[in-house]
């Protein structure tokens, strides 16, 4: 039996560390963050540790060295001194959701009222949440004689909370600008400052004038800063990783990366060594139905968030007021750096995918449901079973099935089925949810084939064609994958192949053609 606990929604430095839980050692990044600045900012996904990073950085700063037994800061050469202890200020959004200025100026106030009474001090209640959080600070270096650490976890959880309802998002964004504004003229007063959040605050206006801060989040040497290197599950985890397939468990959970070294969610691996089944964990624990409804209002192709071309003008641009679907999508955690480069020309420039199979998956399931308006999971099991019996004649009637079953006012009211790309897209969908390896666009040295995909004994090469009127009879998909000879970059492979063509009929609304070799 392991020796030490899993630390599944914990928090705390000072519970994981004093009561016999499982500890990933981040303490290199506070010696190196104290070492080069004193204000920075970190955007990561939610459950992936930043509320534990912001506990562990007030523990140190505190000087509560015996926390720190046998971790990197209690060494010499991290120069790290716990005789040193300065005044902390937490202040977290994590523990309500405010849905209006009043409750989140009492939710303030509540937080800073219980900070200061740790120093035995007390606030004004009278004045603004921001004026209490300046006096505080004054107050402490002055009792104190020493500088005051501020730190912030989930700065923009009271926007995010409120995205379905704009006019509450952005009164909530002001309220926030004016609060942390504060901030910016008390740096003789501060010796460290961290804010961290999912959003990127570069287009939000929300930290106007506080131009001191350093955006870590995609410093490659800080990718790992949350979340679980392949080091840490093997060093760490070794009595429950020996359980586990290695390849499985990196490809279902890792693969987040911010320019840097790729992670795991901890909340997934956790949960993973906890029941031992391969579960969608950390996408179960935040459905993004707004998200969804976003992408439903303006959709693009599915398929494209494979490899989407981004700029920071794009992972950094979170407003409010105009959301892109691609900004949230990084910014949640469904979409990640796969690759990217800078240079002097043409700027900074990545390459965005979904980080894993959890998330392809998960993803692709609520894009299927919105596309044939039907939940699929009886579908997706019978398409599975299929595929492993290598019967391309039954992927036919599923899919023909499937088209059929759509009501016909879906069609008649939703601008997603007007696009040629619909019908191809729900295909897409349904094999991405399925957890195989599924290639968009897939290059080949004669052409592009339209869908690849792997299963763990076939290759199965799909070519899509839209017949959009009576007289346009399109030419044989499956005499283009012939021609174009796509099998010849797989036949090397050893698995079987099958070539399949498929015509759509937008008239119809189902498929025409069903060509198979």
């Amino acid at each position: 039996m392991p020796s030490l606990l899993l630390p599944i929604g914990i928090q705390s430095f000072e519970k994981i560390r004093s009561e016999g839980y499982y500890y990933v050692d981040k303490t290199p990044y506070i010696a190196e963050l104290a070492q080069k600045g004193s204000y920075y900012f970190l955007s990561r996904p939610r459950r992936f540790g930043k509320s534990l990073f912001i506990d562990t950085l007030s523990c140190a700063f505190k000087g509560k060295k015996d926390l720190f037994s046998g971790l990197y800061l209690d060494r010499p050469e991290s120069g790290w001194d716990f005789e040193k202890k300065y005044p902390v200020i937490k202040i977290s959004f994590a523990q309500r959701v405010n849905r209006s200025s009043a409750e989140l100026s009492e939710y303030l106030t509540r937080i800073i009222s219980q900070e200061a009474a740790q120093y035995g001090l007390s606030i004004d209640h009278s004045i603004s949440s921001g004026f209490q959080l300046e006096d505080l600070i004054r107050e402490l270096f002055k009792k104190t004689g020493k500088k005051v650490v501020l730190l912030v976890d989930e700065y923009d959880k009271p926007i995010l909370d409120n995205l379905h309802d704009q006019k509450v998002a952005l009164e909530l964004r002001e309220d926030l600008k004016s609060f942390y504004s504060i901030i910016k003229d008390l740096d003789p007063f501060l010796t460290f400052v961290m804010l961290t959040g999912v959003s990127k605050f570069g287009k939000t206006g929300i930290f106007s004038g506080l131009n001191n801060l350093k955006d870590i989040t995609l410093d490659s040497r800080y990718s790992a800063i949350c979340g679980y290197t392949q080091t840490d599950l093997e060093q760490v985890f070794t009595e429950h990783l020996s359980g586990f397939d290695n390849d499985e468990v990196k490809r279902w959970y890792n693969g987040y990366s911010w320019t840097g070294e790729s992670v795991y969610n901890p909340f997934d691996i956790l949960l993973l060594f906890d029941e031992g089944t391969f579960k969608p964990y950390w996408f179960e624990t935040g459905t993004p139905t707004f998200l969804i409804k976003l992408w439903e209002s303006n959709p693009r192709l599915p398929a494209e968030y494979e490899d989407f071309i981004a700029g920071t003008d794009l992972l950094g641009s979170f407003d409010p007021e105009h959301i892109r679907i691609e900004t949230l999508l990084f910014q949640a955690g469904y979409l990640t750096i796969k690759k990217w480069s800078a240079d002097p020309i043409r700027g900074f420039t990545c390459w965005l995918g979904y980080p894993n199979v959890e998330v392809r998956t998960s993803l692709n399931t609520l894009f299927a449901e919105v596309l044939s308006k039907q939940e699929i999971s009886k579908n997706r099991e019978m398409l599975y079973d299929i595929l492993e019996r290598e019967d391309p004649s039954q992927i036919h009637t599923i899919f023909s099935s499937l088209f059929a079953s759509i009501p016909y006012d879906w069609y008649r009211k939703n601008q997603l089925s007007q696009f040629e790309w619909y019908y191809a897209s729900i295909v897409y969908t349904y094999f991405a949810s399925l957890g195989y390896e599924v290639i968009p666009e897939d290059t080949t040295n004669k052409g592009r084939i339209d869908l690849t995909v792997k299963t763990k004994t076939g290759i199965w090469i799909f070519e899509f064609k839209v017949s959009d009127s009576p007289s346009h009879e399109p030419g044989s998909p499956l005499n283009q994958i012939r021609e174009k000879k796509y099998r010849e970059k797989y036949e090397s492979d050893g698995r079987k192949i099958f070539e399949i063509g498929i015509i759509f009929n937008p008239m119809t609304r189902n498929i025409d053609h069903w060509e198979v070799q």
